[in-house]
């Protein structure tokens, strides 16, 4: 979820249940989001990850684990 803007904010406040949605952000819930839109990110970083040449899923699962391996060791 992203952040609301201030001004957003305040008109859907100054609206009230008459129109649009409540205003709400959940940090916590976007920081988690972040990190794991970064990791996959990082993920597609890897060609054989991004274009999924790997036909069998067991094959494809063993592509994402040496990639992610290397993420962590290079980190």
């Amino acid at each position: 979820m992203i952040p609301e803007k201030k001004d957003h904010k305040a008109a859907r406040l100054r609206r009230g249940s008459r129109d649009g949605r409540p205003p709400g952000f959940d940090e916590a819930r976007y920081k988690d989001r972040n990190t794991v839109e970064r990791t996959i990110n990082k993920l597609k970083q890897f060609r054989a990850v991004a274009t999924r040449y790997d036909e069998r899923g067991y094959v494809f699962l063993g592509t994402v684990t040496a990639a992610a391996l290397l993420i962590w060791l290079r980190s």
